[in-house]
């Protein structure tokens, strides 16, 4: 309890430090340029300053005499009100006297029915009476919250007309002019930071979400004749390079070879796209072949600086292939001179790629393996068909996936709970995957603190599908 009572009143002093600083940096803008731009002297500013404040003052004594007034007018009309309902409660009495037992079975009639229908006049005009009363207490209370006000407002302009005589700074006289200028634009400011981040996720959550969910998913193939094998996860994998095959691999993940390959340094995985080789770190990678007939030859990996990272082998065969983010490959494994497959593909015009900002992708066709590590750990999702039930549909938080197969519809769903959304513990959107196919992903959710400073870096980074 005093942990969450703790993070509630840091989150508060957070705020309120932010808006502090927002207020302080608009009014010494305001000041700075006033200051700056100034070319009539001194005295002339300050009294244009002076004839503002005094009209404002003017107005402020006015608006005063219009509340004093209308508060005399409503006193009085509420005693007048006080009074007639004493008077009528005399002549209700009265009434309830002169219609007794004997006089309502004995006397006469008439005049008894002439008692009750006044009875009921006065009773009627009493509880208008006291309707209007409670009507003229309650404006009272108000007009007394506007006075108060006023002559709060009336005491801040005596300051401030008492400083500005006074004061003989030009700095002074500059900030107090910015905050006549822009004390609009400072509160403006303020409730777009303090209000505008509240009213932005209720509207995104409940309205915008739902329009985005209807949109039409990514799907990159409409379907693949195999799908890939995923391997055994673990921080470190042996794996056979076969006769003729050819191994590319960053150093970093080179942990163990057998002495009989062939080894030579390929300084780009893939020339026809360089930059996001540049990017994902795939260049000045180990290449090695196996030139041994009938002979297989023994690779490990493993990730040198981190290693809890977790790796997994991905077989393409022929005719399968993998849409995979190029930042989470390692190494590539080819057999004999067969040419490694790259389709590349970009997407505009669907609500999931401006949402999630990542337009391009890359899809790797087989048959290869793919060598895909995370030092968030790796997962791997299955969604087969079944018949007679709806298309399988899975889905993973955002930012998590690693790759899937292009055959899948590639969407995104609303998170469940507005909390978590609310208070930053989860984005707006997860994504969703519907067919069948299967799709790879990382086990754990970034740490907060790493998040901060990668996020600009990995928005950049998955513009370009990297």
């Amino acid at each position: 309890m005093i942990s969450s009572f703790q993070r509630v009143a840091k989150r508060l002093a957070q705020k309120l430090a932010g808006g502090l600083l927002i207020g302080a940096l608009v009014l010494s803008a305001g000041g700075c340029w006033l200051f700056l731009r100034d070319r009539v002297n001194f005295t002339a500013g300050k009294q244009e300053l002076l004839t503002k404040l005094n009209r404002d003052q003017q107005h402020t004594n006015a608006a005063l005499d219009d509340v004093n007034k209308h508060m005399g007018e409503m006193q009085a009309e509420l005693a007048k009100q006080q009074a007639r309902e004493q008077m009528l409660d005399k002549t209700i009495a009265e009434l309830h006297k002169l219609r007794n037992w004997w006089d309502s079975w004995f006397g006469d009639r008439e005049q008894q029915r002439a008692y009750a229908d006044q009875l009921a006049r006065d009773n009627q005009l009493k509880h208008d009476t006291a309707a209007r009363e409670v009507e003229l207490q309650r404006n009272l209370v108000r007009a007394q919250w506007e006075k108060d006000g006023l002559e709060i407002e009336l005491g801040w302009l005596d300051k401030r007309i008492h400083a500005a005589e006074t004061n003989q700074s030009r700095i002074m006289h500059c900030l107090m002019l910015a905050w006549d200028r822009m004390k609009r634009y400072v509160a403006v400011a303020l409730g777009l930071y303090f209000i505008g981040p509240i009213l932005g996720k209720f509207l995104m959550f409940f309205a915008a979400a739902r329009l985005v969910e209807s949109g039409r998913p990514v799907r990159l193939t409409e379907d693949i004749f195999a799908l890939p094998q995923v391997g055994e996860i673990s921080p470190s994998l042996d794996m056979s390079l076969w006769p003729g095959e050819r191994l590319w691999v960053k150093e970093s993940f080179l942990k163990v070879a057998d002495e009989g390959l062939w080894r030579r340094t390929r300084f780009m995985l893939d020339w026809r796209v360089p930059f996001t080789c540049l990017l994902c770190g795939l260049f000045d990678l180990v290449a090695l072949r196996n030139t041994r007939a009938g002979r297989e030859q023994g690779v490990t990996f493993a990730h040198d600086g981190d290693p809890a990272t977790e790796l997994v082998l991905v077989s393409v065969p022929d005719g399968g292939s993998l849409v995979l983010r190029p930042s989470f490959l390692k190494a590539v494994i080819l057999g004999g001179d067969a040419r490694l497959k790259i389709r590349r593909y970009w997407r505009f015009f669907t609500w999931r790629s401006w949402i999630t900002l990542q337009f391009r992708f890359f899809e790797f066709a087989g048959p290869c393996r793919l060598l895909v590590a995370s030092r968030r750990g790796v997962r791997v999702e299955r969604l087969a068909e079944r018949e007679g039930q709806v298309r399988p549909a899975r889905r993973a938080s955002q930012g998590s996936t690693i790759g899937f197969t292009p055959n899948l519809d590639y969407g995104l769903v609303r998170v469940e709970k507005f909390r978590g959304y609310f208070r930053n513990k989860s984005p707006l959107f997860d994504d969703l995957f519907t067919g069948p196919g299967l799709f790879l992903y990382q086990r754990m959710p970034e740490n907060a603190a790493r998040k901060f400073w990668s996020d600009g870096w990995g928005d950049l980074l998955k513009i370009f599908g990297v």
